[in-house]
């Protein structure tokens, strides 16, 4: 059992309740020290996974608080240790005297993802879980959070884990014919494992044909305001947010940097970035500030391209217009609804796919904004929750095992001997293996945990 860590696990600012965990060896032993159980039996006496009410003692062995504290023995237990929890007033007080009294009873400050690394490397979890310990944590969308869930119960791990078990199976025939021939096993035949082939790409076709739509379930859209100035970009941010995001006036190039804001828009989460007017400027500042918004617009998963409708077209417009066609995935605004047309918008139709009127000052044409981007941008996916891959490491260790497979089959197609076709097949393993953990570098390990906050 590896030496004693403890953490908070909660916020670290006030709070109604704060959680302090422990792992390791003498978990158990080291919450005694801190913690008094109400009752006359010592909390080593009592089971794993029950509340327990009790005292809580500072270094000094003075009360602290009152409080609540559970333990679960190794190897049932989250990290596969010996584990306790403190359940205290959240108190930023009580928690650091906490923590002060566990490093006086032997604990270490644990490091960001150490509790859920040793789940890992316990085998409680396999590596595609633990990153979906972090995407739970980090979800921001209710769709992102139950995908998240779905991954940490292993419903990644077992589409994985079934492709695994068939090459395995098909690896050990081969090698088991090849090695002892002089026992009755069944000969080795390529034609006989084409369903096997087949079957572990559609698999893997189906896990990478979800990353799209898990990118955008995890992280959302990053979107781009772009316009030149005073066509209203901010006023649809700040219709678009709820409340005045950004500073609005009726002085050109107020805007001289990017604003981000975060927003749910047709129930898809927008990273929408708001940028500086688009115009030639001798003013340093906003020149910066236009360089800025078309690195972003080239940057941007969608183009938000905005034009005063109450005006015509010009330079700066059609700077906006030749920009916004360079994006991948674009909308066209007419801005300002409420005022009298002047705009050509038959070129801007000749341009964009899409196109909407709006008013920022009445909310007129916001609606149909909100349901195009539901359209560009759907959530959900043909796979169930939990199988819709958000993770682009695993991508790409999906992506280079399903070439690997392609390449075994190209192999077999032109009658290559089978350790041609083992060869395509085993690059196939080793990146599956990446996926579960089986095979994944040390050092990427210890990134990917790097990205968990402490107490985890």
């Amino acid at each position: 059992m590896a030496d004693l860590i403890a953490a908070p696990a909660t916020h670290g600012g006030t709070a109604a309740i704060s959680v302090v965990r422990l792992s390791g060896e003498g978990a158990i032993r080291a919450a005694e020290q801190v913690f008094r159980p109400n009752g006359k039996k010592p909390l080593s006496a009592y089971g794993d996974r029950k509340l327990i009410l009790g005292t809580l003692l500072d270094a000094e062995g003075e009360a602290l608080d009152v409080c609540l504290c559970t333990v679960s023995r190794g190897p049932g237990s989250y990290t596969g240790e010996d584990t306790a929890e403190l359940q205290c007033h959240g108190s930023p007080v009580v928690v650091a005297e906490a923590m002060r009294a566990l490093y006086a009873a032997g604990a270490r400050q644990a490091l960001p993802g150490e509790f859920t690394q040793r789940a890992f490397l316990n085998g409680r979890l396999d590596l595609s879980q633990a990153e979906a310990v972090i995407d739970l944590i980090e979800s921001e969308t209710a769709e992102a959070a139950k995908n998240a869930a779905g991954q940490l119960s292993g419903a990644v791990t077992r589409k994985v884990r079934d492709v695994l078990r068939e090459m395995t199976a098909m690896a050990a025939h081969f090698h088991a014919a090849v090695d002892w021939p002089e026992e009755e096993i069944e000969p080795f035949e390529l034609e006989g494992y084409a369903d096997t082939l087949n079957g572990a790409a559609s698999i893997l076709r189906s896990l990478l044909d979800s990353f799209e739509a898990g990118r955008v379930l995890r992280r959302g859209v990053k979107c781009v305001l772009l316009g030149r100035p005073n066509a209203g970009k901010s006023s649809l941010l700040n219709a678009l947010a709820g409340f005045e995001r950004v500073i609005v006036t009726p002085e050109a190039g107020t805007t001289r940097d990017t604003v981000e804001e975060s927003l749910r828009v047709g129930g898809v989460l927008l990273r929408l970035t708001d940028t500086a007017g688009v115009r030639e400027t001798e003013q340093q500042a906003e020149k910066l500030g236009v360089r800025r918004a078309l690195e972003a617009a080239a940057e941007a998963d969608l183009v938000l391209a905005v034009f005063d409708g109450s005006e015509e077209m010009g330079a700066e417009d059609l700077q906006v217009l030749e920009t916004a066609k360079q994006a991948e995935k674009t909308i066209a605004l007419v801005n300002k609804c409420d005022l009298p047309g002047r705009i050509d918008e038959e070129k801007l139709c000749s341009v964009f796919k899409t196109v909407i009127r709006v008013s920022a000052r009445t909310g007129e044409g916001l609606d149909t904004l909100k349901n195009a981007v539901a359209v560009m941008f759907p959530q959900g996916s043909n796979a169930p929750r939990g199988e819709i891959l958000t993770n682009a490491r695993q991508a790409q260790a999906v992506r280079r095992a399903l070439e690997g497979i392609l390449q075994a089959q190209e192999a077999a197609r032109m009658g290559m001997t089978p350790d041609a076709v083992l060869v395509g097949l085993e690059e196939a393993m080793e990146e599956l293996g990446r996926i579960t953990g089986q095979t994944v570098s040390a050092d990427v390990a210890e990134e990917i945990f790097r990205r968990f906050c402490v107490g985890k």
